[in-house]
């Protein structure tokens, strides 16, 4: 049973997403916050699997509240952040913060349920209107911060890995990547552990903005 935690300032929204759920037998809504303050309390008290968290609250926002949960040890939370298209300034910082996935508010209520399985699983989750276009629109920008070792560890990996992760940076599945590089699914996942392993990144999620930020990847690449 997947345990969720709804965030979100508005009950509405709130009440919307628990009936969504009710319906689903692997999913189990175990709390809910009305701000990122809120949130963090709420995740301690009923450790959920996976906190859907919108951006925008008072107190305390939503990247700062995912940037607080993935620093507490005691928390192993996925988080799906919920945004609309006049919140694109916060899409770059949500990844940096450490969330594993995003969902338009404006998607059909049958896209939630899917996307929490997802996070869940540990898989990153991007809508589609967001994936390419926020994060290279982003890269572009210059962001005081950036790691001044992410083109150092890049060295860490080989030469397969190095294709491997400019793959990822373009949104492809592993599926896709075997079928591009001529390899198996498991080989594709056993580089893609690799690569998270060596780079100490949490999931895909952050290995595109790795990517990105180290130059593998550029906005307007083939490889996207």
């Amino acid at each position: 049973m997947i345990r969720v935690l709804l965030v979100d300032d508005q009950a509405l929204v709130r009440g919307g997403f628990r009936s969504i759920l009710a319906g689903q037998d692997d999913i189990v809504v175990v709390g809910e916050a009305a701000d990122g303050a809120e949130a963090i309390e709420q995740a301690l008290l009923t450790s959920p699997d996976v906190v859907v968290m919108d951006i925008r609250m008072p107190r305390l926002d939503g990247i700062e509240a995912t940037r607080r949960l993935f620093s507490d040890a005691r928390l192993t939370a996925h988080v799906l952040m919920l945004t609309t298209f006049d919140l694109d300034e916060y899409v770059y910082a949500a990844l940096r913060a450490g969330a594993s996935g995003f969902l338009l508010k404006s998607a059909p209520p049958r896209e939630l349920a899917g996307a929490i399985r997802t996070v869940a699983a540990g898989d990153s989750l991007l809508a589609p209107e967001i994936t390419r276009r926020m994060i290279e629109e982003y890269v572009r920008r210059p962001r005081p911060g950036t790691r001044p070792d992410v083109e150092r560890a890049l060295d860490r990996l080989t030469s397969r890995e190095r294709e491997v992760l400019g793959l990822i940076a373009g949104g492809r599945s592993n599926a896709e990547i075997a079928a591009v590089l001529f390899l198996s699914e498991p080989t594709v996942k056993t580089h893609v552990t690799r690569i998270l392993a060596k780079l100490g990144l949490r999931d895909r999620v952050q290995a595109v903005v790795f990517a990105y930020e180290c130059g593998l990847v550029r906005p307007g690449s083939e490889t996207c």
